[in-house]
C-alpha cells in the first residue's frame, strides 16, 4: 500500500517566465519558476545560432584543419611525382 503525503503539491498550471519575457505554464511542484532561456529565444529553435568562441578555440582549431589539409595535399603531391592527381 503506497504511503499517504509523501508526495510534494502538484500544481497543473505553473506559470515559467523566461529572461526574454516570454510567460506560458507547465505542471510543476512548483507554483512559479524563472528561467534564463526557453523555446522562444534559444538559438536552436529561433535559427540564429551563433559559434561562441572561447579564447579562440575556434581559430585553433580552423589552423589546426588547415594544416591538416595542407601536409595531406603535400604528401598526394610527393606520391605522385608533384603532379597534381586527377582524381579528387
Amino acid at each position: 500500500m503506497a504511503k499517504k503525503d509523501i508526495h510534494p503539491k502538484y500544481y497543473p498550471n505553473a506559470k515559467v517566465q523566461c529572461a526574454c519575457g516570454n510567460i506560458f505554464s507547465v505542471g510543476s511542484t512548483k507554483e512559479f519558476i524563472e528561467v534564463e532561456i526557453c523555446s522562444k529565444c534559444h538559438p536552436f529553435y529561433t535559427g540564429k545560432g551563433k559559434i561562441i568562441d572561447k579564447m579562440g578555440r575556434v581559430e585553433r582549431f580552423k589552423k589546426r584543419l588547415a594544416k591538416k589539409q595542407e601536409i595531406k595535399k603535400e604528401k598526394k603531391e610527393k606520391k605522385h611525382g608533384g603532379k597534381p592527381s586527377k582524381n579528387k
